[in-house]
């Protein structure tokens, strides 16, 4: 029977006998930029994994006010040069609440990341059993499924999202909120389009049809046969979902319906500093550049993959600059 594969084959660029996932990573490590990517990517997961630690070494946490530290009778501006940058606030303090910045960013890492990844996940799970199901049901079950998936596509997720979080009981965690709602609502219903079509592709293949001539169930057949042929698309998928999602959570939490305080989040602390830009300009610019090279590291990353998976796609990132799609 078949064996997962990682990576399109394409004749004279691989030795023979490699296998896909040595492949993948060859052409992988091959692209500079997408390993520099990878590089970012993986110190801002390792900020957010270690965020406790890195407070208690600095001394502080995200939540405590220091009244102290803001002057009142300027309207609450950080007290001391760049913000209250200094040895005890190693970004400075917030103004008005004189709470850490360095503690309110790395905890923000936590919150927007995490947010992104568990709606990743929702989005993968729901788009590949969707997509599964319809292009291995009949006539009926795949006209259903399709139009639902149709119907998701068109829903304007901002509106639909705001919707939701303004009627949930506050009670329930919003971070977790945040999170079931962007991965119920965007997303997976494209996934489940592709699936589908590549499921009625694969479907026709022999070892699919031999597999079905030796009584294996339907479910087997998926499991064992269809969804290591899935995987490229689907990693490639969920490569461009997490950016996306990381941009989606910052926007419900600058419009007031995501993550609330006092929990941290890069699109909260954006909210609150629009009006500070001239007076604590470093409260605007760390959270939104923080957020800027999450989403760019993500996006180069995912093209990176993209290209490693399928070598014979040019790189969305190379469009227009009449180089060829190649390791860069």
């Amino acid at each position: 029977m078949s064996e997962a594969v990682l990576a399109v084959e394409t004749p004279g660029a691989d030795a023979p006998g490699v296998s896909g996932a040595r492949q993948f990573w060859r052409r992988l490590r091959a692209r500079r930029a997408a390993l520099v990517a990878a590089s970012v990517v993986a110190l801002l997961v390792l900020v957010a994994l270690t965020a406790p630690l890195l407070t208690a070494l600095e001394g502080q946490d995200p939540t405590t006010y220091h009244p102290s530290l803001v002057d009142s009778a300027r309207g609450g501006v950080p007290v001391g040069p760049l913000g209250g940058i200094g040895a005890d606030h190693w970004l400075g303090v917030e103004p008005q609440t004189g709470r850490d910045l360095f503690a309110r960013l790395v905890y923000g890492a936590r919150v927007s990341l995490g947010v992104a990844l568990a709606a990743t996940v929702v989005q993968l799970v729901l788009g590949v059993a969707v997509g599964l199901a319809a292009g291995l049901g009949n006539r009926w079950v795949d006209q259903l499924l399709t139009r639902v998936a149709d119907i998701f596509v068109a829903m304007p997720l901002m509106i639909v999202a705001l919707a939701l979080l303004a009627v949930v009981p506050t009670g329930f965690p919003r971070p977790v909120l945040v999170a079931l709602v962007v991965g119920l609502v965007s997303g997976w219903a494209t996934l489940a389009k592709l699936v589908r079509a590549q499921t009625l592709t694969l479907k026709e293949a022999d070892y699919v049809a031999a597999a079905r001539l030796s009584g294996w169930s339907t479910v087997r057949i998926a499991r064992r046969e269809l969804l290591p042929g899935l995987a490229a698309p689907v990693i490639t998928f969920a490569a461009i979902l997490i950016p996306t999602n990381i941009s989606v959570e910052a926007a419900l939490s600058f419009l007031g319906v995501g993550v609330r305080p006092p929990t941290p989040s890069w699109g909260q602390m954006l909210t609150s500093a629009n009006v500070w830009y001239q007076a604590a300009p470093q409260y605007l610019l760390l959270p939104a550049g923080a957020l800027f090279l999450t989403v760019l590291a993500l996006t180069v990353l995912g093209d990176g993959v993209r290209t490693a998976l399928d070598p014979r796609a040019a790189s969305r990132l190379r469009v227009g600059t009449g180089r060829k799609g190649g390791g860069s």
